[in-house]
């Protein structure tokens, strides 16, 4: 539902709830008059919606950012593959995350490929108060085709081509994109305490791995970060949660927006937005800031309204008792 539908279904429950009636034909004039403002106005107030209300957290002990970031997937082209639709639009979005306070980018070389990297440093270069991290790890053969590679020298030399697009000495944040099942784990995090010790990233992480897989690389680098796939319905990193909050460890959830049923008319998240004048996605984003000081969610998009609608979630403060209700409920479907 896009910011007017929203709007003008909110202004509508507000006209109920004063017990003015609503024409069976539809909204009068007078009617379409208010709802244009409220949506001037709620257009403004979003506009001036700031990341940093989510809170901050130090990635790697050092590098600290607002928890609310940015994923730069879908800046590229369908099946993340090849040019954005809209480029100039691309482009806008990303140079509206200073002025919303974002200052924590995650892509990967595989979006695009090479596409998204491209864009963050053309609009976004030389990131001033901000990190932009990467990934690598994965090849790309085609839309939506994602090969694992963990070749050691494949490794190594991607985080350099990746060093080189975004124009940086160091990268401030690196992550292995998945753990290549065919190279032998150990080899493939060698060579990220390689890439550590020549000065080529700053800090490591990892996507995609179990307690285990984070312990076994604990013993080559220092995990700064994690990143599974984890919302409001998908719980099953819950371990890898929690291990990350006791160990201050980064937690980047991706996906994060999905709510599945919980977002159908009438539900319990239903009704939670509309108490807040939220979007569902937006009380599923601030269910997850709430769920753990270590929670830093990527909400991804190539839409300048849409990043400012999810900046905007930032703002929602949700009660324990709403907190815990929502959890609940995801838990019991």
């Amino acid at each position: 539902m896009g910011l007017a539908q929203q709007c003008g279904a909110r202004l509508a429950c507000d006209i109920r709830a004063r017990n003015q009636s609503i024409p069976r034909g539809g909204l009068d004039l007078s009617v379409s008059h208010l709802i244009s403002d409220y949506v001037t106005k709620r257009r403004l107030a979003l506009s001036s919606s700031n990341a940093a209300k989510s809170g901050r957290f130090k990635i790697g002990g050092d590098i600290e950012v607002n928890r609310l970031g940015f994923g730069a997937m879908r800046i590229t082209g369908p099946g993340i593959w090849g040019d954005p639709a809209d480029r100039a639009e691309a482009l806008k979005t990303l140079r509206a995350l200073p002025r919303l306070g974002v200052d924590f980018v995650d892509t990967a070389d595989s979006y695009g490929p090479d596409i998204s990297e491209e864009l963050i440093r053309e609009a976004l270069y030389p990131y001033p108060n901000m990190l932009v991290a990467t990934k690598g790890g994965l090849a790309r053969t085609g839309p939506n085709v994602w090969v694992p590679i963990g070749r050691p020298e494949y490794l190594i030399q991607q985080a350099y081509k990746s060093r080189r697009r975004l124009g940086v000495d160091q990268i401030g944040l690196w992550q292995l994109h998945r753990i290549d099942p065919k190279i032998p784990r150990d080899e493939q995090f060698d060579a990220i305490r390689t890439l550590i010790a020549d000065g080529i990233i700053q800090h490591a992480g990892l996507s995609e791995v179990s307690v285990s897989d984070i312990e076994a690389a604990s013993k080559f680098f220092p995990v700064a970060t994690v990143q599974n796939r984890y919302n409001l319905v998908d719980r099953g990193s819950e371990a890898v949660l929690d291990y990350c909050e006791a160990h201050q460890i980064g937690f980047i959830p991706w996906f994060p927006l999905a709510a599945g049923d919980l977002a159908k008319p009438g539900s319990l998240l239903d009704q939670l937005a509309q108490k807040h004048r939220a979007a569902p996605g937006q009380v599923a984003l601030a269910w997850m800031l709430k769920r753990s000081p270590v929670m830093l969610p990527i909400p991804g998009t190539s839409k300048e309204k849409h990043l400012e609608e999810n900046v905007a979630a930032a703002e929602i403060s949700l009660s324990d008792a709403e907190f815990d209700d929502l959890d609940r409920t995801a838990r019991a479907r």
